[in-house]
Parts: C-alpha cells; structure tokens; sequence
C-alpha cells in the first residue's frame, strides 16, 4: 500500500464520521456514506502489490493497463503505449537494470491519456535507463484526471528493473521506448502488469 492512499483514507473516513456523529441516520445515508465508499477506492487505488519480475534479457512493463498503440517512431524507436484506467495499480516500476542517466520533467496538457497526443502534448516525466549495453527510455504521463507525477528516483540512482520508481495519481498513461535491438512481444489490445509482463526481449540475446 502507498502511503498516501492511507492519508487520504484517513481523512475521508474521519469526514464520514465527523457527519455522522453530528447528524442523524438520514445525513449519514447521504452525506456520510460516500466518504467512507471514497475511503474504500482509495485503499484499492494505492495498493501496490509484489510482483515477481521475470528473468533474461527482457524489458519488463513499466506500469499496469492495456496497451493502447505499438508505434514504430522511426527506423531505430518504437514506441508501447499503455493507458492506466482508475482500478489499475499505477504504481510503475523499470522496464530493465540499469543506471539513471536522464530524468526530464515537462509541463503540458491534461488530455485524454487514452489518445495518442497524450504522448506528446501532456504534462510527463521521462526517464532514461542505460544498462548491459542498452538504454530504454519511459516516460509517466499525466491524464484527463490525472493531475501528479510522483518519482521516488534521480539522476544517476542505480535500479533493478521491475523497480519500484513512482506513481501517477488517478488514471494515466505510461510509454516506453524501445531500439531495433529489442523484438516486440505486446500487441495493442493486451492487458500488462508492472514489473511482471515482458514488453520486449532482446533480439539474439
């Protein structure tokens, strides 16, 4: 569980029982109740569970929700898409092992993080991963409700992948950047787990 899920539990429910010791049965049906259901998806929305992070040279998904668009950028990028809806766990984790050796916040739009403008035009943070010879670059990216980035990491931090390295509070969009040495193994439509599912695998590795 992310602290801050706890925090915001904890001053909804004691809202709820605030309203519900100063009212009587009708207000707290209707005023109350709601606080304390708020409460409940905040304890689910911050869950943030173990997960067992596959071996190899792979690159792992660097958040939970489906993958949305598979877009080849140029003759050396391709970038994966995945759109984090609010019952998804945003809590993201690198994609592969590694040294930090980029993070660069940007201020922008909050569109629709299910549309592929989001990528470019949204308020973001992307970081670059250099590791056994690779660099992999992801990037959190800001929605429609979605309004902060949270990142636990900074320049030159050491990671493993499938890492824990922040969150995105409240439905998102997560892309990752991959070169021609990595074979593609997700397809738009598919559902991926942070840290768990493989992105790509190395070509020859």
């Amino acid at each position: 569980m992310v602290r801050d899920g706890i925090y915001y539990a904890l001053a909804l429910s004691a809202g709820g029982a605030l309203i519900a010791y100063l009212s009587g049965p009708w207000f707290t049906a209707w005023f109350a109740a709601p606080l304390f259901l708020a409460a409940i998806f905040c304890l689910n929305f911050f869950r943030d569970p173990d997960r067992d992070v596959p071996p190899g040279p792979v690159a792992v998904s660097p958040a939970d929700g489906k993958v949305v668009a598979v877009t080849r950028e140029s003759p050396v990028c391709t970038r994966v898409s995945i759109f984090l809806n609010i019952f998804d766990v945003h809590v993201n984790r690198t994609p592969i092992s590694g040294k930090i050796v980029q993070v660069n916040y940007r201020p922008g739009k909050f569109l629709d993080a299910r549309k592929a403008e989001a990528s470019s035009r949204n308020e973001q943070n992307t970081i670059t991963v250099e590791g056994d010879g690779v660099r992999v670059t992801f990037s959190q990216i800001a929605g429609l409700i979605a309004r902060r980035i949270v990142c636990y990491k900074k320049l030159g931090d050491t990671v493993a992948a499938g890492e824990r390295i922040g969150l995105i509070k409240f439905g998102s969009r997560a892309d990752i950047e991959l070169g021609p040495e990595w074979d593609i193994v997700v397809r738009p439509g598919m559902h991926v787990s942070a840290g768990s599912s493989v992105i790509a695998r190395r070509v020859g590795a």
